[in-house]
């Protein structure tokens, strides 16, 4: 095979191969101190050094976005959610103001931070570096915050979304069995459940979060699929989890437009009964998946098991 030198290359092959390489997506913005603001959505995001501590994107020099990049005193970077594929497009295509209609926050040098992002990094501008043609651009990073959501994934051109590789769950499934099961707990009904559902987890939740939402985010959104108008009250009994959790799931989904306060209580919007789909599909295929096993009676007698001892509180 022969290596084509630069004259050969073919730019829509080029960038092609580099699509190869899976990276996280980001939206990197400034604000100037006159107020002019912009944001990019850009994957050339990656880190540089722990001390200090430095990370870098790049931007096309014939961005219409640069003059305000090139004043700016800092710039952020927003590294988005699985399920923040809206605002990806947003900021990644051309619009008189991509601000429109979306809420952020001021950081450093007055930078536009998002909400319910992976991460975000607040960077003072460090260094700028000709690179072909594209500035990369070094900043300090002088705040920031980890949010710690599953990030969107951007491969060949496509969004993707970050699961545990199937191998690595292949190892831990075929680990060596544990000696607990032996004497009293093998018949403890209360350690077999916590244990049932710890294995039932491990393959579950990954993939719930997966798409960006957190767990009480799901579950809020799952229990609402079918009940509409839900007030707090029935939201504690059925998430089962915390007021203030509750509280901080109801805030988050309703800011994402996935929950809005109906007359009697909550209720999804259209956008959450999609994402609602989604989560019990999710969640329908790992049943399916566990239970394979098991025949119908079988399953149907579990479920009454599990049922009664739900009825007992």
């Amino acid at each position: 095979m022969t290596t084509p030198t630069t004259q050969d290359f073919d730019p829509r092959v080029f960038r092609r191969a580099l699509g190869n390489f899976a990276t996280g997506v980001t939206i990197v913005t400034a604000a100037t101190p006159s107020g002019a603001k912009v944001g990019v959505t850009a994957n050339s995001f990656n880190s540089v050094s722990l001390d200090p501590p430095l990370v870098l994107w790049s931007i096309d020099k014939r961005s219409g976005s640069y003059a305000v990049f090139e004043e700016a005193t800092h710039f952020a970077i927003n590294i988005l959610a699985a399920d923040q594929i809206e605002l990806s497009n947003q900021f990644a295509r051309p619009k008189d103001d991509k601000f429109a209609g979306i809420a952020y926050d001021s950081g450093a040098g007055g930078a536009p931070l998002f909400a319910d992002c992976a991460a975000r990094f607040q960077c003072e501008k460090y260094q700028q570096v000709d690179g072909g043609d594209h500035w990369i651009m070094i900043g300090k990073v002088v705040a920031f915050d980890d949010l710690g959501r599953s990030p969107l994934v951007y491969h060949q051109g496509t969004y993707s979304m970050v699961l545990p590789h199937a191998r690595m769950q292949k190892r831990e499934e075929g680990a060596a069995p544990s000696s607990t099961f032996q004497g009293r707990l093998s018949n403890n009904i209360y350690y077999l459940l916590t244990q049932a559902v710890r294995s039932y987890q491990a393959n579950y939740q990954p993939r719930q979060l997966s798409t960006g939402l957190r767990t009480s985010e799901a579950r809020m959104l799952m229990v609402l699929e079918s009940d509409a108008d839900m007030d707090m009250a029935g939201l504690l009994r059925e998430v089962a989890m915390p007021v203030r959790e509750i509280e901080q799931a109801e805030e988050i989904l309703r800011r994402k437009g996935l929950v809005s306060n109906g007359d009697h209580g909550y209720r999804l919007t259209e956008a959450g009964v999609a994402q609602a789909e989604t989560l019990w599909d999710i969640a329908a295929r790992q049943q399916q998946q566990v239970l394979e096993g098991y025949s119908e009676q079988e399953i149907d007698a579990f479920k009454k098991v599990l049922r009664g001892i739900i009825a007992l509180r």
